[in-house]
C-alpha cells in the first residue's frame, strides 16, 4: 500500500503538518526535526504525490514540448535536457511531434491540450507571426529555434548569425576562400536565413565574394539532403574548398558525398556543421560543429514557463544562451584536432 504523510508522522512521532513542511522544504524546520522526519521518509519509502501537489495549486504538473522532428538527434538531445530540467521542478513533459507542418504547429499553439498542460515550449518551423497573434489561449508559451517573431512571447535561441559567422571565420582562418553554404530551405526564407546571413556577413567582412552559386538549397535537413546538395555543387563545376552546413546531419551527408568522389576532408574540402550531435563526434572523420548550450536552453525554457505561471510579466524577451565552436578533424585534420583537444576550447559566444 502507498505510504501516506500520516504513516510518516506516526513513525516519526510528529504531526502531519511537520512532515508536510519537511516534504515541501519549508525553511522553518529545525535541522534535528528535519533529519528525524527524513529518516522516517527513507525507512518507509514515502513518495510525495506530485499530482495532488500540483492540483492543489490549480495545475496539472505537465509542460508540453512540441518539436518538428523527433528523429533528428538535435531535437532528441534537447528533449532529454528539457525533461531533466522539468524534473528538477517536479514537472512531467508531454512530447508532441509537429513534423514541422504549419497546421500542426497552429493546432499546438492554439491550445488543443490546454486542459492537461500548464505551459507549452514550441520549436516552430512553418508557423507565422499572424498565427500567434490570433492566439487567445492563456497557457504560457515559450518559443525555441531560429525563427524570429516580434511577439510577446519569450524566445530562447542562440545568436544564429554570430554563431554562423564564427564557423565561417574559422574556415577563412584556415585559408579557405570558396566557402559553400548547404541547407538553405528551398522555397522558404526561414528558418535557415539567419545562418545564411551569418555566412554572407563573414565572407563580406573578409573581403570575399559571397557567391550565390555556392548556396545549395535542400528540401529537408537529413543526411540524404546533404549528400545530394554536396554532389550537386561538385557537379556544377564550381567546387568549394570549404562547406558550412545548416546542421550536422547535412554536414555528415556532405562528408559521405565527398568520400564517394574521392575528395579528402579537410585537405580538399573542410566541413563545419551545426548542433554538435553525438553522431558527428564518432564518424570516420569527426565533425567540427557549432555547439549550442542545450542544457542552458532547456533550463531557460522551463524557468520561463514557471515564471509565467507564478505571475511573472517578463514576456517577449529574446534570451540568448551560449554556444561554442567545437573544432575537430573535418577542419583541422587528425593531428590538428588532437592538438586542439589538449587545449581549452574558446567560447564563440
Amino acid at each position: 500500500m502507498r505510504v501516506s504523510l500520516k504513516d510518516v508522522a506516526l513513525h516519526a512521532g510528529v504531526s502531519i503538518k511537520t512532515v508536510s513542511n519537511v516534504v515541501n522544504d519549508y525553511q522553518h524546520v529545525t535541522p534535528g526535526m528535519r533529519a528525524r522526519v527524513q529518516a522516517s521518509i527513507d525507512e518507509l519509502g514515502y513518495q510525495p504525490n506530485l499530482t495532488a501537489r500540483h492540483l492543489r495549486k490549480g495545475r496539472t504538473g505537465i509542460i508540453a514540448l512540441a518539436l518538428p522532428e523527433l528523429g533528428n538527434p538535435y531535437f532528441a538531445e534537447l528533449a532529454t535536457e528539457i525533461i531533466n530540467a522539468a524534473a528538477e521542478h517536479d514537472y512531467t513533459v508531454l512530447l508532441d511531434h509537429t513534423r514541422g507542418r504549419r497546421d500542426q504547429e497552429i493546432l499546438v499553439s492554439q491550445g488543443f491540450r490546454t486542459r492537461v498542460i500548464d505551459g507549452l515550449v514550441l520549436s516552430p518551423i512553418e508557423l507565422e507571426a499572424e498565427d500567434l497573434r490570433s492566439r487567445t489561449e492563456q497557457v504560457p508559451l515559450v518559443l525555441l529555434g531560429e525563427r524570429e517573431y516580434d511577439l510577446p512571447h519569450d524566445h530562447i535561441a542562440i545568436d544564429n548569425v554570430a554563431a554562423a559567422r564564427a564557423a565561417v571565420r574559422h574556415l577563412i582562418g584556415l585559408g579557405r576562400r570558396n566557402v559553400a553554404f548547404i541547407g538553405a530551405r528551398r522555397g522558404h526564407s526561414q528558418p535557415a536565413h539567419l545562418r545564411l546571413r551569418g555566412w554572407r556577413d563573414e565572407l563580406d567582412a573578409a573581403g570575399l565574394v559571397a557567391d550565390s552559386r555556392l548556396v545549395a538549397a535542400t528540401d529537408g535537413w537529413e543526411h540524404a539532403d546533404g549528400a545530394r546538395a554536396m554532389a550537386g555543387l561538385l557537379d556544377s563545376g564550381r567546387r568549394p574548398d570549404a562547406v558550412f552546413a545548416y546542421n550536422d546531419l547535412i554536414a555528415i551527408g556532405a562528408l559521405r558525398a565527398l568520400s564517394e568522389r574521392g575528395l579528402r576532408v579537410p585537405e580538399d574540402v573542410a566541413v563545419v556543421g551545426f548542433d554538435d550531435v553525438a553522431e558527428g563526434r564518432f564518424g570516420a572523420v569527426t565533425l567540427t560543429s557549432v555547439s549550442p548550450d542545450k542544457a542552458a536552453i532547456a533550463r531557460m525554457a522551463v524557468e520561463s514557463v514557471l515564471a509565467q505561471l507564478n505571475g511573472g510579466e517578463q514576456r517577449g524577451r529574446r534570451i540568448r544562451p551560449g554556444y561554442r565552436l567545437e573544432k575537430r578533424e573535418s577542419t583541422l585534420g587528425t593531428s590538428g584536432a588532437l592538438a586542439h583537444s589538449r587545449g581549452p576550447t574558446p567560447s564563440a559566444g
